[in-house]
């Protein structure tokens, strides 16, 4: 191996010839091929995807080691090596970016040869005169079109079982908690943002977190698929030069390292070409955006204010909102989380989009499926606990405000239906309205009580709005 410090790169060989590669950089030629030839985002792979990468090649040296294909030496020595990359040691050497090789070719070739350095160093240090390949070691039994997506699926099923699903249990927690603190608390319902009949700001908000424990069964609903793995079809799902016994053995490896539901695809000529799981899983990500932004929409309409909004709840203060306007205050939770929302939803469409690149025996589109679908699932899970820690958990209700403005709905009428019937009831509500008078003043005025069709006691009873939180009680 040559090395010109001066110009602070040293020459590698690959089967194509030579190239100058940094002094200093753990990775080799390969990876100063790609990184070269797609010069495009600047955003290269997330670190739970590396992470993952180094998992599998771990799993493997130990797997290959156990079969006779590896020295036990060199595999110790790669498990050494994968070991630093999974605690994050080395994210900085892996530079190629997202748009490379739909395989993820480069970015498995990248992980083998900062691996082989790696090792070939400990072995070194210890001694030895065995070097380690990237191709004939690291990526002993391997392809590329096995090991990528496997380590997408690890990865993504990662991200979902440790942070998404907690980081949705801590908002609905949070949300269920308000639900509590508020069931005492009668407000105006609405439909199509139009007055309605009453509800609880506690029932809203126990629909709010409904929508949330909803999302996170349909995640659950998605493991199975997203844990089932393609590692051991090689090539083209074949399996060709995997010894027998590899991929299982590689698959219980990786289930006990990271403690996740890893499985063998059931047909790996499906699991080569298609990445339906992950699809799947992108698409429950998407019903959750919807989700959290439709609770984000509600809050900032009930926190408008203060003076000219709906003002029934307070969001707390974070921030000052405006650069010309003093004491104006802006709900940038909500915004923040609502921007998310549309990221996720596009990152949707991009993961559904690349899922058609599946031509024959392999998708070619991995490395952007990857990036988008890791990139929602910690914009998701960061979303949900700055949304219970900055927000949730200390909004406050305007229960005067509440009370007030679900006492002059018109909708309130709604009740003497069964008393006046609805022609009767409909006068009521209008007359109310046009002459800015409450329901039971209208009620009054119109007669109804005079003329003896309805008593003061049925109009206490039928007026009653907490009661009409829940008609069945």
């Amino acid at each position: 191996m040559a090395e010109n410090n001066d110009q602070q790169f040293r020459i590698e060989h690959d089967t194509m010839g030579e190239v100058k590669v940094p002094v200093d950089a753990l990775y080799r030629a390969q990876t100063q091929r790609a990184v070269e030839n797609f010069p495009i985002s600047g955003k290269t792979l997330e670190p739970a995807h590396i992470h993952a990468l180094a998992q599998i090649k771990k799993a493997a040296a130990k797997a290959n080691a156990e079969l006779g294909i590896l020295s036990q030496e060199r595999a110790d020595a790669i498990v050494a090596a994968a070991d630093e990359v999974i605690a994050g040691k080395h994210d900085g050497e892996y530079p190629i970016d997202v748009f490379q090789t739909g395989s993820g070719t480069s970015s498995n070739m990248n992980t083998n040869e900062v691996l082989a350095t790696l090792a070939t160093r400990r072995l070194k240090d210890a001694g030895s005169e065995e070097e380690v390949h990237p191709n004939d070691h690291v990526n002993a039994s391997q392809s590329s079109n096995d090991v990528f997506p496997t380590s997408v699926h690890v990865a993504v099923t990662g991200a979902l079982v440790n942070d998404l699903i907690p980081a949705f249990e801590h908002l609905a927690e949070s949300l269920e908690k308000k639900a509590e603190e508020f069931k005492g608390i009668v407000k105006s319902g609405r439909t199509h943002l139009m007055d309605a009949t009453p509800v609880t700001l506690g029932q809203e908000f126990g629909g709010y977190a409904a929508q949330i424990r909803y999302g996170i069964e349909r995640v659950q609903s998605s493991l199975p698929r997203v844990a089932e793995v393609p590692l051991g079809g090689t090539a083209v799902g074949t399996g060709i030069n995997t010894p027998k016994g590899f991929s299982a053995r590689v698959i219980e490896l990786l289930a006990e390292e990271t403690g996740l539901p890893i499985t063998e695809a059931r047909d790996h000529f499906e699991a080569q070409a298609n990445r339906d799981g992950l699809v799947e899983a992108s698409g429950q990500l998407r019903n959750v955006a919807y989700s959290i932004m439709k609770i984000n929409n509600d809050l900032r309409w009930m926190g408008s204010g203060p003076n000219t909004g709906l003002g029934e709840i307070f969001i707390p203060d974070l921030q000052p909102g405006s650069s010309i306007m003093p004491g104006k205050v802006n709900p940038v939770i909500c915004e923040a989380a609502i921007m998310v929302c549309a990221q996720v939803i596009g990152n949707d469409t991009t993961v559904a989009l690349s899922s058609t690149n599946g031509a024959f025996e392999l998708n070619v589109g991995i490395p952007v499926m990857a990036a988008n679908l890791l990139e929602s699932i910690r914009l998701l899970a960061n979303t949900a606990r700055v949304m219970a820690d900055k927000m949730i958990d200390g909004i406050e209700a305007n229960e005067e405000r509440c009370t007030f403005l679900a006492g002059a709905s018109p909708s309130i009428v709604t009740p003497l239906n069964k008393v006046i019937g609805y022609e009767a009831a409909a006068k009521i509500a209008k007359h109310s309205v046009a002459n800015k008078m409450t329901v039971r003043e209208a009620v009054v005025d119109l007669g109804y009580v005079e003329r003896g069709e309805v008593t003061e006691e049925q109009l206490d009873k039928a007026l009653d709005t907490m009661s009409m939180t829940h008609p069945g009680q």
